[in-house]
């Protein structure tokens, strides 16, 4: 997750700390009871896992993870960018160090979810910018997602630019591998699109329990156990850059501060189906 201030500048739903839902709100909610369960794929399974930075999956579906391993699914995860624009005019680290050093916390983070062996690949679009490469991104998203039976990606409507840019991207890749299985592989026109789930980050900052602005129609929840729960806060503390101050100047400060970091301790996930 990135939250700098030229994101900020960008969308203002995104980082802004100010009118935070707090996450004693959503737990607090009674609306978790009348979500619909969420029903797995079968096992054997392709899912592909998009995330436009390496731990926005860990922190949104960290059970998720950890339920499709013992549910024998072949798990992909595809991180479009580094996350290198995490800690922007840092005194202590660079872009290229993050770069370097956010990949190796998300293996650490999938290993710890059952995950050692997943295969992980990187893109490399540039961190914050993700939106400016949107035909780019969906022709080299396309290649990983043709053999999946089930694609989880970013929430189209998060509050954050480059999640929002990913989750419209693996819709469009989506719809163009029907297109290319009806049109030139001769696949009978009534195959049906590759599924897609969506999954919410900032926008438990941002939104309020039951808010219109969440499509709750297609909610589907997973009720984790206590095990689950504390596999998963073992995952997101290996995010060390995300999660600690890097130092005592202001811009060192954690990108996923404890207030956000809370909506990830929760006994549910949702995604959008």
């Amino acid at each position: 997750m990135t939250t700098s201030s030229a994101l900020r500048g960008e969308h203002p739903l995104a980082g802004d700390h100010a009118a935070a839902t707090p996450e004693s709100s959503w737990r607090s909610w009674d609306g978790w009871d009348r979500l619909s369960d969420l029903e797995l794929p079968r096992a054997g399974e392709r899912v592909v896992v998009v995330s436009a930075h390496p731990d926005d999956e860990v922190l949104a579906l960290g059970g998720l993870l950890q339920r499709l391993g013992r549910h024998g699914c072949e798990l992909v995860l595809v991180c479009v960018t580094d996350g290198e624009a995490s800690h922007p005019g840092s005194p202590t680290t660079t872009p290229q160090e993050l770069a370097a050093r956010r990949p190796e916390e998300l293996a650490r983070a999938v290993a710890r979810l059952g995950h050692a062996g997943a295969e992980q690949l990187h893109l490399h679009l540039p961190d914050s910018r993700v939106g400016e490469h949107p035909t780019e991104l969906v022709h080299r998203l396309e290649p990983h997602l043709a053999g999946a039976t089930l694609v989880i990606a970013p929430w189209s409507g998060d509050g954050h630019p480059d999640h929002e840019a990913c989750g419209r991207a693996v819709g469009a890749a989506a719809r163009d591998l029907r297109l290319v299985a009806r049109c030139v592989r001769g696949v009978a026109s009534t195959r049906p699109l590759l599924p897609v789930w969506e999954y919410p980050v900032w926008a438990w900052h941002w939104a309020r329990p039951g808010s219109a602005a969440l499509p709750w129609s297609r909610a589907r929840v997973l009720r984790l156990t206590v095990d689950e729960r504390l596999a998963k806060a073992a995952a997101m503390a290996c995010f060390e850059t995300q999660v600690r101050p890097r130092s005592d100047d202001p811009a060192d400060a954690p990108p996923v501060p404890a207030d956000v970091l809370a909506h990830f301790t929760r006994a549910h996930e949702v995604v959008f189906a």
